[in-house]
């Protein structure tokens, strides 16, 4: 009975689906551009669903705008061109993708290559059998060392602070129902993490292994300083718990300070104030710890004052210079 009713609603889920939506966020990607729209291309007509791909331009200074124009007028109606007039950011391009998105379902993937198209129907397929929210966990990962490391402790945090128990949060490679689509576009907060925006709608989320190739042609877009900045927009965009955490750190320095004090008084008494150069350098430790402690306080409330801030302004995500490739 319960096999029979997973398969009528797998059933009455791909019954639904008309349209798949890949949306892609492309920025100074020439070199692999040709290549990923042919791939993309070739998935989508041995799909049994029609589709679109929609390549979001997010300010390139290369040529792939005009790359995206001549793929967009060459293949009318299955590529769109959305090109915005600077650079945003990676999750910004991807929701101008989403909003310009007609599918059912909805695909995002990196333009780099490195999550391959040919995986899309494996997360079609789960989005048919009624998973509201497709992940993509990267098997035999090519990435370096500090990035795997990285990935593994920024999941893990998250896992923590929103309490879904999906494995890799930071691959683009996923799939949404139209309703979560929605429901993301009637977020208007300018700090966006999607795979984490999604998560909190999702209602039967889950992961499916995926290939994961080298970058075929350049380097990554990501610097250092671009990563950590991610991680600043991860944390603060999804949860208050450094604040509390800051607020328990307060108090247990607190009760240290308390009990050192104690500890200072009693061997002062017992031992004189020249055991420890007239308790000088005791200060000064004690003090510097208190500012580390401060500043990284101040530091954290400034990130959330900043979000708060950018919120209130209240100014669009993107701004959308030209779109191409519209089927009328």
């Amino acid at each position: 009975m319960t096999t029979d009713f997973k398969s009528d609603t797998a059933k009455s889920t791909a019954a639904e689906i008309s349209l798949i939506s890949m949306v892609i966020p492309v920025y100074n990607e020439e070199a692999n551009l040709t290549e990923l729209i042919n791939r993309c291309v070739a998935v989508g007509d041995a799909l049994a669903f029609d589709y679109e791909l929609i390549l979001v331009d997010d300010g390139s200074a290369d040529s792939s705008a005009q790359m995206i124009q001549q793929a967009a007028e060459d293949k009318q109606g299955k590529v769109v061109g959305v090109l915005l007039n600077r650079n945003y950011g990676q999750h910004a391009a991807v929701m101008a993708g989403l909003a310009q998105s007609r599918g059912d379902v909805v695909v995002t993937l990196d333009a780099d290559l490195q999550n391959p198209p040919e995986e899309i129907p494996k997360l079609i397929e789960k989005s048919a059998q009624g998973f509201d929210v497709v992940g993509s966990v990267r098997m035999n990962r090519k990435d370096s060392f500090f990035r795997r490391t990285a990935s593994k402790i920024i999941n893990k945090a998250v896992q923590k602070a929103t309490g879904v128990m999906m494995t890799d949060y930071g691959c683009m490679l996923r799939a949404y129902h139209r309703n979560i689509v929605n429901a993301m576009l009637q977020c208007h907060e300018r700090s966006t993490f999607i795979p984490v925006l999604a998560n909190t709608f999702a209602r039967q989320p889950c992961e499916v292994p995926v290939a994961h190739a080298g970058r075929s042609q350049d380097e990554t877009k990501y610097s250092i300083m671009k990563l950590i900045n991610l991680q600043f927009d991860l944390l603060t965009s999804m949860t208050t718990f450094p604040l509390r955490l800051l607020s328990i750190l307060g108090g247990l320095l607190a009760l240290a300070g308390f009990a050192f004090s104690i500890v200072l008084l009693v061997t002062r008494l017992v031992y004189g104030a020249a055991w420890a150069g007239e308790g000088v350098f005791t200060v000064f430790a004690i003090l510097f710890i208190f500012i580390g402690v401060q500043l990284l306080a101040m530091g954290l409330l400034g990130e959330y004052i900043g979000r708060i801030y950018h919120d209130v302004r209240a100014r669009p995500r993107y701004f959308i210079h030209k779109v191409v490739g519209i089927s009328e």
